[in-house]
């Protein structure tokens, strides 16, 4: 389920924005706008993750999702174990942390790129 970020969610970005050095402006066009509920059942989910973490693709694959789909009972024929439901949300900070530090790692890179490969920034 798609929904917008709480207040309280808010405040969270807010200080992970702090942390990277960033606004939070950035933080949420990084993260996205919105956010996404993951159920795991009727009655157990993953709260809150960023759409942009849901959405992030690995090699064209949807990481999270594939990732779930791996581990469906049917398949495993055995309900996930705890975890593995915190495995999941581990998963979701890192990737979170991968793209909050987008901007970072790509000045960064374009910082090093001409003395690392004598290659100009532009590639």
């Amino acid at each position: 389920m798609t929904r917008d970020w709480t207040d309280a969610e808010l405040g969270k970005i807010n200080a992970l924005a702090a942390i990277q050095l960033i606004t939070v402006d950035d933080a949420l066009a990084l993260l996205g706008e919105r956010c996404v509920d993951v159920y795991l059942n009727g009655a157990a989910c993953w709260a809150a993750v960023p759409i942009n973490v849901w959405t992030y693709t690995l090699s064209g694959y949807q990481v999270l999702k594939k990732w779930l789909s791996y581990r469906e009972s049917r398949l495993l024929r055995r309900a996930l174990r705890p975890e593995e439901t915190q495995y999941f949300a581990q998963i979701v900070r890192r990737i979170a942390a991968i793209l909050l530090q987008a901007v970072a790692l790509d000045a960064n890179y374009l910082g090093l790129i001409r003395t690392a490969t004598g290659l100009s920034s532009d590639h």
